[in-house]
């Protein structure tokens, strides 16, 4: 014991001591150690690459990275170490030069240098060292302005003026397709969702490392390793198709006060997912609405599919060639719907028309076209009761429940449920299969599909059966030059019989011709489709607790005669009235007559005869590239740089401009501008004409 207690008193007054010692030299010792720490550099320092940007499939920038910077000044610098008589013969122009960039005045400033002159740091030295000139980034274009004012164009280490940068990532089309295209972390420049994040290996480039020599009381840089920038990705989407996609959800959404909004518009031949459009209903401060991109439902939202589904039932049993009662299963054979109302196993199956007495015997054809939930439950049920193995294995026959693999390149991406019967071994099905189970499903029930599954199995049947997997990226560049592909996957070279596939393809062109997705046709050029109502399942509360919410959509593709393009729209609402055909049709219309417009190839020529004279109204704007392509269209008028207003001083009139024209036309002079909508601008703010007061904002409205 007297051992024991000799090395624990030993052993505390080691303890004390350490305690001591660092308290000591936390306090006393704490600025001579401070000040040794200011004087060691790191041997070298990681250079980080630029990242690479994100286009649309023309070379469209959708994301990319722009410097940004952050300006600083320090107060012990050697202009300011004994006499700082420099300064003060400087700091009135440094404050009125600074009021003409930045939106403070001159005097302001002024207190903002004085405070941060007599600031007293944690050694007792005065003058901050790091004191802020302006609190937010500042791009390029105007870090250089800044830099060229007196006393700031000086060396660094004698104004004391020095500057954090960044690499800020932007998407020159703001919120459009940013679910897909992604994002990234604040200041930690990391990639969080979308493409940013499956591609960031390729994005971010590799850091370089650059050593740190002092040579004549300087360090300098000295490269090691130089960084290796990031490549480029080729997306898929296509800018204008993505716009007029999102324009004419976004508007039906807010006629019929949607919850939320899904399209997906995709390319047959390859699988080209050329817009993908993800809307979500939220309130602001105030209670109004608003709509936001801010999860990829399109991907990651499963849910029952509704009518949608009755094509893939339809297809499995005309894939198969079975019959029911000698009867061969075709679009001739006759179901007996009654008056829209069947008992089946306990449980009531209706048509939507069952108030107005049902459909009576409908074909086949017709069941799909009025969209019957007796006709295809009954025909499914009759065909496949005792062997509901065999329909859910043709299901994944015919691709509705594949896989598609897409969370490496879309992370969220959740793959379809559709349950598997199993037999007990008194050859009955398990406790989890009921009588009702199988004509439920048929219909669009207990399933479990996101859109981009949906799509896929359509995009398959307008491309005569081969399933295509999606695509959104076609290639990896790096300074203009492809260094990685890729190319259209095929999934399934045949999800059913050429004879099968041809009579769908017929039925559902009949849907949108005669049947209820007359909405999403057009005059111009043959549609076909499917629509789909389905009630939303509230979970343990079931499908009618409350407001009842509905699932509506509209799958197909077009032209139906030459498949170009296939799209579903997808729409989230509550209560009634719920149409598929009638509102998510309403959207596919739109879509489809746009994209179809904007892949007509027409010549000026064709516009006019030879004996007529064109002449366009020509804006204001570069008169040099106006001139250029007046000349190359043989009109014979020139354009003069005074109907430019060239005064510097002036604001000019950018009314009937394009933004892009007009943001460079404004903020070449001075002015900051801020965009409201998009299209041409409708109404700027700062009058035309009135002299620029340079930092000032304006605001145009686009329409």
């Amino acid at each position: 014991m007297p051992r024991y207690m000799a090395v624990a008193i030993v052993l505390t007054l080691i303890g004390f001591a350490i305690i001591g010692k660092a308290l000591y030299i936390m306090t006393v010792k704490k600025q001579y150690w401070t000040e040794v720490a200011d004087r060691l550099k790191r041997d070298s320092v990681s250079v980080k690459p630029v990242r690479g940007n994100i286009l649309s499939c023309d070379g469209q920038l959708m994301a990319s990275s722009i410097p940004e910077y952050r300006i600083f000044i320090d107060f012990q610098a050697a202009a300011f170490e004994k006499d700082d008589s420099l300064w003060l013969s400087k700091v009135d122009s440094v404050c009125e030069g600074l009021s003409k960039i930045f939106p403070l005045t001159a005097n302001e400033f002024k207190v903002l240098f004085d405070k941060g002159r007599q600031k007293v740091n944690g050694n007792g030295t005065v003058g901050a060292r790091h004191w802020p000139i302006w609190p937010k980034r500042i791009d390029y274009n105007t870090y250089t302005e800044v830099k060229k004012l007196p006393f700031f164009n000086m060396p660094r280490f004698k104004s004391g003026f020095h500057e954090e940068e960044f690499n800020s990532r932007r998407r020159p089309f703001g919120s459009l397709a940013q679910r897909t295209v992604g994002g990234m972390y604040g200041a930690k420049d990391s990639a969080y969702f979308g493409l940013e994040l499956s591609y960031d290996s390729v994005l971010r480039g590799t850091p370089g490392i650059t050593g740190r020599r002092k040579v004549l009381n300087k360090y300098m840089n000295i490269p090691v390793t130089m960084p290796i920038d990031g490549g480029d990705i080729v997306t898929t989407i296509d800018v204008n198709m993505q716009d007029l996609a999102e324009r004419a959800l976004l508007d039906e959404l807010k006629l019929i006060n949607g919850e939320m909004g899904v399209v997906i518009l995709m390319e047959v031949e390859t699988g080209d997912v050329k817009a993908i459009v993800n809307m979500q209903r939220y309130y602001d401060k105030q209670g109004d609405p608003y709509y936001a991109e801010t999860v990829n439902s399109a991907i990651s939202y499963r849910c029952e599919p509704g009518s949608v589904f009755k094509v893939a039932s339809f297809l499995v049993a005309l894939d198969d060639e079975l019959s029911i009662g000698g009867s061969k299963i075709d679009t001739s054979y006759v179901i007996h719907t009654g008056c829209g109302v069947m008992p089946m196993y306990g449980r009531e199956m209706k048509d939507h028309n069952w108030r107005r007495g049902g459909y009576g015997d409908i074909n086949m054809a017709r069941t799909l076209e009025v969209s019957s939930n007796i006709g295809v439950s009954h025909v499914i049920d009759k065909i496949y009761h005792d062997q509901a193995e065999r329909y859910v294995k043709g299901l994944h026959r015919i691709g509705i429940a594949e896989d598609l693999k897409l969370q490496n390149i879309l992370p969220g991406y959740r793959p379809p449920i559709i349950r598997m019967p199993h037999r007990k071994k008194n050859g009955r099905y398990d406790d989890n299969w009921y009588a009702t189970t199988l004509p439920w499903m048929s219909i669009g029930y207990e399933t479990q599909i996101a859109p981009i599954n949906t799509v896929t199995f359509y995009n398959a049947i307008a491309n005569n059966g081969k399933m295509m997997r999606p695509r959104f990226v076609k290639q990896v560049m790096k300074n203009g030059e492809v260094i990685k592909e890729f190319p259209p996957e095929v999934i399934k070279e045949s999800i059913a019989k050429p004879k099968a596939l041809k009579t769908m393809q017929t039925i559902l062109e009949h849907v949108v011709s005669q049947g209820l997705g007359r909405k999403a046709g057009s005059k111009h050029f043959k549609v076909a489709g499917k629509t789909g109502t389905a009630q939303v399942s509230q979970g343990k509360a079931g499908y009618k607790s409350g407001t009842v919410q509905y699932w509506l959509s509209f799958a197909g593709y077009f032209p139906a005669d030459n498949p170009r393009y296939s799209c579903i729209v997808c729409l989230k609402k509550s209560g009634l009235p719920a149409s598929g055909g009638g509102m998510s049709g309403v959207v596919f219309h739109q879509i489809a007559e746009g994209v179809m417009a904007h892949n007509l190839k027409m010549s000026v020529k064709d516009a006019h005869d030879e004996l007529s004279v064109v002449i366009p109204d020509v804006k204001g704007g570069n008169a040099k590239d106006a001139n250029y392509v007046l000349g190359k269209l043989g009109i014979n008028k020139h354009v003069t740089p005074a109907e430019e207003q060239t005064k510097e001083n002036i604001t000019p009139n950018v009314v009937g401009m394009g933004a892009k024209d007009a943001v460079y036309l404004l903020e070449s002079r001075g002015l900051r501008v801020k965009l409201h909508g998009r299209g041409k601008v409708k109404k700027q703010s700062y009058p035309a004409g009135r002299t620029i007061l340079k930092g000032c904002e304006c605001v145009l409205t686009l329409e």
